[in-house]
């Protein structure tokens, strides 16, 4: 049997600010431990085996005595503190700038092309919460047919619409135009499609959600294409890196689902990386300052670990980070600029190792190119590889 590495990004879930938090705004940001702190009764005992516990006081999540995972801390370095510059750099590529943010809205040149270029007029074009946005200008959408146009603190460029008003094939259109036109010093991290569906007063967006990213810089999934493998993406990993690298791309509803599409992937013998993104942390918890639904969601993917890693065989390797912070406590709805931590098991690895402070998110896809014998020494990061399996 050939190695595999599962990588699991549980999207938004940071463990304090960054050393530079307080150039985004985000000093006291610390989603888990906030979290934790608010609720007072969160019990993670799975994600406590593998060594959480260990890498800061969090409420109700004690250190382990005898952890079966290794654990440390990941501090990003890229500039940006969304989900494409985070999974852009655990695969091994740094931004040595941010991607353009807009908060006063897009610019002329931007909003005329782009209604240009679909032949409609747009509402909107502020900054603002989807949820929010779809309650005050749904009802004017439905009149007129104009998509809506909106943004956030993140480099995005997001289209709502009705699915009944402006079908899916529509609205992706819209979105491949967009994605066309934003280059240059407006080239967004993402461009993403939001449809919704409802009545003025009940909107409800859909799981019909899709992002259209920046295709990256050469990384970790090139080579390992290069080498012959496989990768299984997992959730919006397809999305995050504009198509590219992914062999096999599932798309998943929340996260209940995505661990299910990741149960079918460890059944299989396919894929030397399976690459899962769970959104639900952040999407729908954590923008909407929901503490309570993201703690249930923590809850729900710790009771799902005993059977994902009864799924492992000898030499796999299983690693839990993220990408950044979406701190539910905190007044702001946006990404916080965090570091994030960084949890790893095998059942060929002694566990109980101390991993400390990684300067990098792009440690880890350094440590899976090891681990699937990759030379990725032209990637960004340094590989813990050997730390984990007690040789150092």
């Amino acid at each position: 049997m050939k190695r595999r590495a599962i990588l699991v990004v549980l999207d938004g879930v940071g463990i304090g600010a960054a050393p530079d938090a307080g150039l985004y705004g985000d000093e006291g940001s610390n989603s888990l431990v906030n979290t934790a702190t608010a609720i007072q009764d969160l019990h993670l005992p799975n994600l406590s085996r593998l060594g959480l516990g260990h890498l800061t006081d969090i409420p109700g999540v004690p250190a382990s005595a005898n952890p079966v995972g290794s654990y440390g801390t990941l501090q990003p370095r890229s500039q940006g503190k969304d989900s494409t510059t985070g999974h852009w750099e655990l695969m091994g590529v740094l931004l040595e700038h941010p991607f353009p943010t807009y908060k006063k809205g897009f610019p002329p040149e931007v909003i005329d092309n782009f209604e240009e270029a679909i032949g409609k007029k747009t509402l909107g074009n502020v900054v603002a919460s989807g949820t929010e946005i779809i309650e005050r200008l749904g009802e004017q959408h439905l009149e007129t047919g104009c998509p809506i146009v909106y943004t956030s603190a993140d480099s995005v460029f997001q289209i709502a619409a009705h699915e009944e008003v402006v079908p899916l094939e529509e609205l992706y259109t819209m979105c491949e135009k967009a994605r066309q036109l934003l280059a240059g010093e407006h080239a967004v991290g993402r461009v993403i499609a939001r449809p919704f569906v409802g009545r003025p007063g009940s909107f409800e967006r859909t799981s019909h959600r899709h992002d259209y990213s920046l295709s990256p810089p050469r990384n970790l999934l090139d080579l390992i294409g290069e080498a012959g493998g496989l990768v299984v993406g997992i959730g919006k990993i397809k999305d995050l890196f504009g198509g590219r690298g992914v062999t096999d791309s599932r798309a998943i509803t929340c996260n209940q689902n995505g661990v299910e599409m990741l149960k079918a992937a460890l059944a299989e013998s396919e894929g030397d990386l399976v690459f899962a993104n769970l959104l639900d942390f952040d999407q729908v918890f954590g923008h909407r300052n929901d503490v309570h639904g993201y703690a249930r969601a923590l809850s729900q993917f710790d009771m799902a670990l005993p059977d994902l890693m009864g799924l492992l065989r000898q030499d796999d390797m299983l690693i839990i980070t993220a990408d950044h912070g979406n701190d539910p406590t905190t007044p702001s709805t946006d990404h916080s600029r965090e570091c994030v931590p960084v949890l790893v098991y095998s059942p060929a690895f002694p566990g109980g190792i101390d991993l400390g402070l990684r300067h990098g998110f792009s440690d880890v896809g350094q440590t899976i190119a090891d681990h699937l014998g990759i030379d990725a020494s032209e990637l960004a990061g340094r590989s813990f590889y050997q730390e984990l399996k007690g040789q150092l």
